[in-house]
């Protein structure tokens, strides 16, 4: 199934084919359907894998994002062998996908870090082939470097970008690259501009409103400009602005939810909607996890069904 799946990937680059680019599209028919609402596990850092999972499925996600960031339980030097094939078992009872896997990367990287970087590809495409050898996860990830650096950084990172598709491509996996406020990569036009330069079809975006709203731009602007190269969404809030800001969970800030899944209906995306805590949330006294889990769901599944006419 590993080479089934690379060499659909070489296939794809050989022909010019950029499809495996593009978001998971409803058909007019299936447009009705619930939002594929899920929860990023790099929220959960403190709590048992297998607690987390259980706990996820019970409230109603139908996906999780797990952290390969080392400390947590999915880390690679942790998460292999026996635990991997359990993990893999468990959620196919719980019926939980796994879409996406968050690493850490930076385009902005020395030579040594570059090169650490794409051993940690290497890694993860395993993993991810192992979590489904037939629609393995995508690698998330943010690319590194300041806003006001982008000028001079942006040619060394469309060079570091160019490696780390070859190695995802040689692996039969595709990395989403997300747009962030504080990296150089921080706007649509910048994101979408790094993937024109590296036109791979294991390459795709990650989008995340929070870092647009931070910058006081438009949700149904950034999100029509960036949808047909997305395949992954976080969600989060905010309050602030690009130079002093706090993320926040869904609900306790200024995004309107309802319109959010309004505009993902009227643009046909059916594709993963993951809340992510932020580690400025997650890092506070008295976070907890299980209870953040929960009340997400209520905020964005109820959003959801505003959206639809459905409350």
């Amino acid at each position: 199934m590993k080479f089934s799946r690379r060499t659909l990937l070489q296939t794809a680059v050989a022909s010019g084919c950029t499809s495996l680019l593009h978001p998971v599209l409803a058909s007019p028919s299936n447009s009705a359907n619930a939002a594929n609402l899920g929860f990023s596990l790099y929220g959960m850092k403190s709590v048992a894998l297998t607690d987390s999972l259980r706990h996820c499925a019970n409230i109603g996600y139908q996906h999780v994002e797990l952290c390969l960031n080392e400390g947590y339980p999915t880390a690679p030097q942790v998460f292999h062998g026996e635990i991997l094939e359990q993990t893999t078992s468990l959620l196919r009872e719980l019926h939980l996908d796994v879409p996406c896997l968050m690493v850490l990367m930076k385009l902005t990287a020395d030579d040594a870090e570059h090169a650490a970087a794409l051993q940690q590809i290497r890694i993860a495409a395993e993993m991810a082939l192992q979590l489904d050898p037939v629609h393995p996860p995508l690698l998330e990830t943010v690319v590194g470097g300041r806003p006001a650096l982008w000028e001079e950084q942006k040619a060394g990172m469309v060079r570091r970008l160019r490696d780390w598709a070859a190695a995802a491509e040689h692996a039969g996996v595709r990395i989403a690259i997300k747009a962030h406020v504080g990296s150089a990569m921080n706007s649509p036009e910048r994101l979408l501009w790094m993937l024109e330069q590296v036109p791979s079809p294991a390459l795709t975006a990650a989008y995340d409103f929070s870092h647009f709203e931070l910058q006081g731009l438009d949700l149904e602007k950034t999100l029509v400009a960036t949808l047909p190269r997305t395949s992954f969404i976080h969600v989060k809030d905010t309050i602030g602005d690009e130079q002093k800001f706090r993320f926040l969970l869904p609900g306790e800030g200024r995004t309107d939810y309802v319109r959010y899944f309004q505009l993902l209906q009227q643009h046909n995306y059916t594709g993963p909607v993951c809340v992510e805590v932020s580690g400025q949330v997650f890092s506070q006294p008295g976070y907890d996890p299980l209870q953040a889990a929960r009340t997400c769901w209520d905020v964005l599944s109820t959003a959801d069904a505003r959206a639809r006419g459905q409350l």
